[in-house]
């Protein structure tokens, strides 16, 4: 009930029942003695309506103090759900380091699953929530997903955020990054972002330029790298010891080398410079010793890889040994199919 509402009805209720015993009961006045203090003579009705008075103010106090415990019950829960939409933002943004402080049970349950789970929209999302807040990180979300850029500052996301990096990307599609800036700013674009630019980057940027940045090599760009060896455009001059330093940026495998190597043999480079590199790099690496021997058997070298084998303990190259003895009995076969 409103404290308004029983206010009203409380004094017409007092106000009917002193007017009838008023005018049909007694229009006496009388004195009462209240822990020895004598009252004024008041009328009748009026030490009858005074009880009603005191019941109205204690039963007032006690709505107004369950309305205001009430109040700040309701505010919890109402600040509790304004942090969990938060929460259910920093989880489509990727947010995982930010806690939220819940003060109702069913809110923090809640709230721990999602700090804790990784969210992701599916479809067409936005407007579906109706929570202006929610609805415009999923529009966000969706922008970047159609390649889009978005102004992200107000979510203040880290600078390797999945969701930011994504964003930064599109930037550099539509022409809004070179790739110099992106290369020469680590501290501003993480690694992973600087790593696949830098894929592109090799793909006809000098090689004084490509060592500068050397550090970001990966395999992928290292394969574009050789692909220029002698290629017909954006044609890279580059000697064996320079290729070295370059492959040397990496951990490779075994199969890693056979495929520098095949790479390598599709861009052209001349027989005498590759087998020069794999004979390097066999002996700094014994990885690279497959990679050497492919490139023997597919130039057709056969004399410099028997001497490899016959050096080697049986149970070693088993996969070159079984090509070399097909070759020998005339046997003409790929050796891709023995790598």
């Amino acid at each position: 009930m409103y404290i308004k509402r029983y206010t009203i009805a409380a004094f017409i209720l007092m106000a009917v029942v002193g007017s009838y015993v008023f005018m049909y009961i007694t229009q006496d006045a009388t004195s009462i003695d209240f822990f020895g203090v004598q009252m004024p003579s008041l009328s009748i009705a009026f030490w009858v309506v005074v009880p009603l008075f005191i019941l109205y103010l204690a039963s007032a106090f006690h709505m107004l103090l369950y309305s205001f415990v009430g109040t700040m019950s309701r505010r919890k829960y109402e600040k509790d759900y304004d942090k969990l939409i938060d929460a259910i933002v920093d989880g489509y943004l990727g947010k995982k380091t930010v806690k939220h402080n819940f003060k109702t049970d069913r809110y923090k349950l809640l709230g721990t699953l999602l700090e804790n789970t990784t969210i992701f929209p599916s479809g067409n999302v936005p407007g579906l929530t109706k929570n202006e807040k929610l609805d415009a990180v999923l529009k966000c979300i969706e922008d970047i997903k159609n390649g889009d850029v978005v102004d992200l500052k107000q979510y203040n996301l880290a600078s390797n955020n999945e969701l930011a990096i994504q964003n930064e990307r599109n930037r550099y599609k539509k022409g809004e990054l070179t790739t110099e800036s992106i290369l020469s700013n680590p501290n501003k674009y993480p690694e992973v972002l600087r790593r696949e630019i830098f894929v592109d980057y090799v793909k006809s940027a000098k090689l004084s330029s490509i060592e500068k940045y050397k550090s970001l090599m990966t395999k992928e760009a290292l394969y574009k790298i050789l692909s220029r060896v002698n290629a017909d455009e954006n044609i890279l001059v580059i000697s064996n010891n320079e290729l070295i330093s370059l492959i040397k940026t990496l951990k490779l495998s075994k199969n890693d080398y056979i495929k520098l190597s095949s790479v390598i043999s599709g861009a052209g480079m001349i027989p005498e410079q590759r087998m020069k590199l794999f004979e390097l790099l066999s002996d700094e690496d014994e990885e690279a010793v497959d990679g050497y021997l492919y490139t023997l058997f597919d130039l057709e070298m056969l004399a410099p890889a028997d001497a490899i084998l016959n050096n080697t303990q049986e149970n070693e190259y088993k996969n070159f040994k079984a090509y070399r003895a097909l070759r020998v009995s005339n046997k003409n076969f790929s050796i891709e199919l023995f790598v």
